[in-house]
């Protein structure tokens, strides 16, 4: 004959049977029934056949509820396997991918996953496969990115100010030339197309080497775009060379994409043609020069890398009139995605303030 089970006293049947009716956890409920029945001078048999469980667990439930109360009935999370890494470990890690590889030490330009793993090895003595570590790097928040082009001499000091005097040239030509008009802040680059074209990644399957298209003729030509991120507006011109008087024409294609109440800030960099005494700048648009070499201040060159690794990469140019019409191809349907130029253009020190 089995002992008596003592049940703690600050509780009542009532108690049990209320939380199992508030509970959303099934098995959570089943256990605080049985119980009631202990509190109700029942059998063991009884609040097994309740429970559906045998009389020993019944026992151990009583245990728990003893110990932890109600939530000692409740189901658990398995402890699961110990971390390969710990947080000193993990912090290293952060450090080392955020500082990047030392090419005379580490032997690379950039970190792939097969290289942190022998990273971790050599100084930490961890063993991990890539794929443990890519979902390690994925939990804490890091994915592989494109980098955006940043000038290896640029001032960083001068970046900073020219964002924070941006505001401040903007009211200038609201209160100047654009008097008493709506102020349209376009951004403005070049881009050379043709025949020695890229290659970019492309799915394929895992051991394979997946093969592209690539010429090794030198026709070419340039597309002129310009965009407007706040209003999701682009005009662009693709012309065979890069000089003022290409530059002139652009400019006069950008005043015709400028609102008749508006007068358009256009921000682009200091190319010589872009800065000449020859160019015919409309009375619509006043040129805000950027910084010295800093190209991650305009949004256009993400647009070039998106346009290349989507439409106009992998791909063998017949003639220059072929890489004229699929460079107009592509900037139409950039022009009817203004959702795409809004997401890619738009920056918080340009347009939030």
């Amino acid at each position: 004959m089995g002992t008596a089970l003592n049940i703690r006293q600050d509780f009542t049947a009532d108690d049990l049977r209320q939380l199992a009716r508030k509970s959303r956890d099934a098995d959570w409920s089943r256990r605080l029934l049985a119980l009631s029945v202990i509190y109700e001078g029942g059998s063991r048999s009884h609040a097994a056949s309740i429970g559906g469980v045998g009389l020993q667990i019944i026992r151990d439930w009583v245990e728990r509820f003893n110990q932890h109360g109600p939530d000692g009935l409740k189901t658990g999370k398995a402890k699961g396997r110990e971390p390969l890494l710990n947080d000193k470990q993990r912090k290293a890690l952060i450090e080392a991918v955020e500082k990047g590889p030392v090419p005379y030490l580490d032997g690379v330009v950039r970190w792939r996953l097969v290289d942190l793993v022998q990273w971790l090895w050599q100084e930490h003595r961890i063993s991990v496969s890539r794929q443990t570590l890519g979902r390690e790097l994925n939990a804490m928040g890091y994915r592989k990115l494109t980098a955006r082009p940043k000038h290896h001499t640029q001032d960083s000091q001068v970046i900073e100010e020219f964002k924070k005097n941006f505001p401040a040239a903007v009211a200038e030509i609201a209160t100047g030339a654009a008097r008493g008009k709506q102020v349209e802040i376009w951004f403005q680059d070049e881009a050379r197309i043709g025949q020695k074209n890229k290659i970019t990644r492309r799915w394929a399957r895992r051991g394979t080497r997946p093969s592209a298209p690539h010429d090794q003729r030198t026709r070419s030509a340039y597309i002129f775009g310009a965009i407007c991120p706040k209003l999701g507006k682009a005009a662009a011109l693709v012309m065979p060379w890069c000089d003022t008087y290409a530059m002139t024409q652009h400019l006069a294609e950008i005043s015709r994409h400028v609102d008749e109440n508006a007068h358009a800030l256009l921000i682009m960099d200091q190319a010589g043609w872009h800065m000449s005494n020859n160019l015919v700048v409309p009375g619509n648009i006043s040129i805000l020069p950027l910084p010295p070499k800093s190209p991650e201040l305009n949004p256009v060159e993400n647009l070039w890398q998106f346009m290349r690794q989507n439409w106009l990469s992998n791909r063998v140019f017949k003639s220059y009139g072929d890489i004229v019409d699929h460079c107009c191809d592509a900037w139409r349907k950039l022009e009817s995605q203004p959702w795409r130029i809004m997401s890619i253009g738009h920056r918080k020190w340009a347009h939030e303030f």
